[in-house]
């Protein structure tokens, strides 16, 4: 008789499993020790973490058809080995090239199967609790710099940067293969005992599965694509450059700054779990409005910031929210287009976030060196802030006409 698999365990192996990856966002901890070595720009440098952002989306999609055949298991162990091995080969870099392929290709591929797997197969396990479940997922990679960007910096000081990145990429195949056999696919059409699933689907929740073919055909996928692009825009800048705007706009010391970075990760983090909750209580769409109305508020409010305590609240309320956005986002994908594509669907959506990898950190780059200042950065951010309320409400109102004409084709609704 098979042993009966505990969700909460499967939930916290995913969390773990996405707490190594999550090492990844803290690359900057790794490039300047690395700078000192070699002869790179950090331009040059950075393009490493470039590739980690590229190589996720891509392998979110290849992920979808490995876990479907293999399970999320294999999918795991597979995912482990690639992102470990990747860490510990960028230890015997010398070029650029070398880097690149090992840290950003190799690493990064493997960050994107195993974020992935984890995301999808935990989201079935709680079909009562998408959004707590989600979120909880996507606050173990959040700590992921939180708890490795110390623990780099220790091995950096004790055994230089190559050499950490040969014992953590050895610590990571550990972990992530070990919590790999504690994550198990659910049964078909699982629901925890004691909950059934409401009479009538709630607005916004497919009853159908759609392929990710379908889902492009789809209107509404680019609609929520843009939406994904505007709200990760605001967090992504004022990730990649909370320091020194910390440093800029209201002359905070190093310290100072590093210790606001620090305060900015756990807003991210927490604000996974929080805003998941929420959307479980609210529903998907309202929590999005009001994540998308305290994000731009947050951002014009940075405009007018002077003093530390008023600088750190407004950038954790932008953390907080952004960290909720990618809580939110894999729930309202399995919401729309079914939990049977998961993976494959959230990794086409998940190159949203990529496009706001590239825009966010580079708008502000390009802002601060044209006017000497983030200001204008800031309310641009803020305006697409204000059109990810509206396109919210779009949303809304396109998904009501839809569960009301699919209730109309239901002869047994007619009667009401």
């Amino acid at each position: 008789m098979e042993r009966t698999v505990n969700r909460w365990v499967v939930l916290i192996a995913s969390m773990l499993c996405n707490l190594c990856i999550g090492s990844a966002y803290a690359w900057s901890v790794f490039q300047g020790p690395l700078l000192q070595i070699f002869d790179w720009s950090p331009s040059q440098a950075a393009i490493t973490f470039t590739l980690i952002l590229v190589m996720m989306p891509i392998s979110m999609v290849i992920e979808g058809n490995v876990q479907a055949k293999k399970g999320p298991t294999f999918t795991l162990f597979l995912g482990g080995v690639l992102f470990g091995i990747g860490v510990f080969l960028a230890g015997f870099t010398t070029s650029l090239w070398h880097l690149y392929l090992t840290h950003g290709v190799l690493a990064g591929f493997g960050v994107g199967t195993v974020y992935s797997c984890a995301v999808s197969n935990t989201v079935r396990w709680f079909p009562d609790k998408r959004g707590l479940a989600s979120g909880l997922i996507a606050a173990g990679l959040g700590m992921g710099a939180f708890f490795f960007a110390p623990i780099g910096n220790m091995l950096i000081q004790s055994f230089g940067v190559l050499r950490a990145f040969n014992i953590l990429g050895v610590i990571y195949l550990i972990l992530i293969i070990g919590s790999s056999f504690r994550v198990k696919a659910p049964p078909t059409n699982y629901k925890p005992e004691g909950w059934e699933p409401p009479a009538t689907a709630e607005i916004g929740v497919s009853m159908v599965n759609q392929s990710p073919r379908e889902m492009i055909l789809d209107p509404m996928f680019y609609v929520l694509w843009i939406l994904y692009v505007m709200g990760a825009v605001a967090g992504l800048m004022i990730i990649g450059h909370a320091s020194p705007i910390g440093q800029k706009v209201i002359g905070l010391s190093v310290a100072q700054a590093t210790g606001a970075v620090s305060i900015l990760s756990l807003a991210n983090t927490s604000g996974r779990i929080f805003w998941g909750m929420v959307s479980d209580k609210l529903g998907r769409y309202v929590a999005l409005a009001m994540l998308y109305a305290t994000s731009a508020a947050s951002m014009f409010y940075l405009t007018t910031v002077t003093t530390f305590p008023s600088f750190i609240i407004s950038i954790c309320l932008v953390g907080l929210c952004f960290g909720g956005l990618l809580g939110i986002f894999p729930t309202i994908v399995a919401d729309m287009f079914g939990l049977k594509y998961l993976s494959q669907n959230y990794g086409i959506m998940f190159s949203a976030f990529s496009m706001a990898g590239v825009i966010g950190p580079i708008l502000a780059g390009k802002v601060v060196e044209a006017s000497g200042g983030y200001n204008q950065a800031f309310v641009v951010a803020a305006v697409m802030g204000c059109i990810g309320i509206a396109l919210t409400l779009i949303i809304q109102q396109q998904l009501k006409k839809r569960h009301s004409m699919a209730n109309k084709k239901q002869p047994d609704s007619i009667s009401n």
